[in-house]
């Protein structure tokens, strides 16, 4: 068995993951992590309001669940409600979404390897294509999760833009004590309130982490009209949390880097006929951010028709 590094061995670790009709894979994920090298101090599930028996299932391998209604759901504020139900006796917290199963007995370990580094904040695992991923999906991780680790820091900003705050509360790790000094996760946010914590990191002079040795399975087999509610609530993000463009510029540039690997790798696949729909689905989210970013200008209504995160908008 693997153990912490010295560094790390009376760090007390915490798990919280938010749960909703889990479905098929709970079981998948909850075997995965009770096989980690490294044991957690505290697994917590939070769920809102499952009626397919994810809670049932969670209580019988007897870890711990809260549960709350769908309507009180919150990207940031049931995740911060899971920090304040495990702060007290631990030092770090790893965040994971129900759909990301653990790729390997260390993942768990692996995240945490860098808080070894005092000045580290927060960790950003790896998302690898599920194994029955299509190409679309299979490229958008394999682009925005390379196989190489790297710690960011405010002195990279110049360099790779927002990159810099990349996070994903899918597979995160944030240390408790930068964590509350930056106030935890926004409670009023959309979306995105991984990056929008990172990036107050960053701002007050913390490192972040990638760990490419940290690996979930992770993707998302989108239709085009999901991926246009997503990126709509992207723009909304954008348009509402302005300080994060004043501070770290916007995806731009990224888009674009995108699009030309996007292509190469269909190519390279020899999936050219997949070509004319991933212009298709890049039209599209670029129509949706673009709406999101202006979505003071819509009714109401409109919003919680092409939103993702309807709760947002009740």
């Amino acid at each position: 068995m693997v153990r912490p590094s010295h560094s790390l061995a009376n760090n007390q670790i915490a798990v919280v993951c938010p749960t909703y009709n889990a479905g098929k894979l709970w079981k998948d994920w909850i075997e995965a992590l009770l096989k980690q090298s490294i044991k957690p101090n505290k697994i917590l599930i939070i769920d809102s309001g499952s009626n397919d028996g994810t809670v049932e299932l969670t209580k019988q391998y007897e870890l711990d669940v809260y549960v709350l209604s769908n309507e009180k759901f919150n990207h940031g504020g049931t995740r911060n409600l899971g920090v304040k139900m495990i702060q007290e006796e631990n030092d770090l917290v790893v965040f994971l979404t129900q759909d990301a199963i653990l790729a390997t007995e260390d993942s768990l370990f692996n995240i945490v390897e860098p808080f070894a580094d005092q000045n580290v904040a927060a960790v950003c695992g790896r998302q690898l294509p599920n194994k029955n991923a299509k190409p679309l999906e299979e490229h958008a991780r394999l682009f925005n999760y390379p196989n190489t680790s790297k710690i960011k820091s405010k002195e990279d900003i110049l360099v790779l833009g927002i990159k810099t705050a990349f996070m994903s509360n899918s597979f995160a790790a944030y240390r408790l004590a930068h964590f509350n000094s930056a106030g935890g996760f926004p409670e009023d946010t959309i979306f995105a309130e991984d990056m929008s914590i990172a990036a107050k990191l960053i701002l007050e002079g913390y490192k972040i982490a990638y760990c490419a040795q940290a690996c979930v399975h992770h993707s998302h087999s989108y239709t085009m009209l999901e991926e246009f509610k997503r990126y709509f609530d992207v723009g909304v993000f954008y348009s509402r949390e302005k300080w994060v463009k004043n501070n770290f510029g916007t995806a731009g540039g990224e888009g674009v880097k995108f699009v030309i690997s996007e292509i190469k790798f269909l190519i390279k696949s020899s999936k050219f006929l997949l070509i004319p729909s991933a212009l298709v689905r890049t039209f599209l989210k670029l129509l949706a951010f673009k709406l999101g970013r202006i979505e003071k200008h819509l009714p109401n209504g409109v919003k919680y028709r092409i939103s993702m995160n309807k709760n947002y908008w009740r």
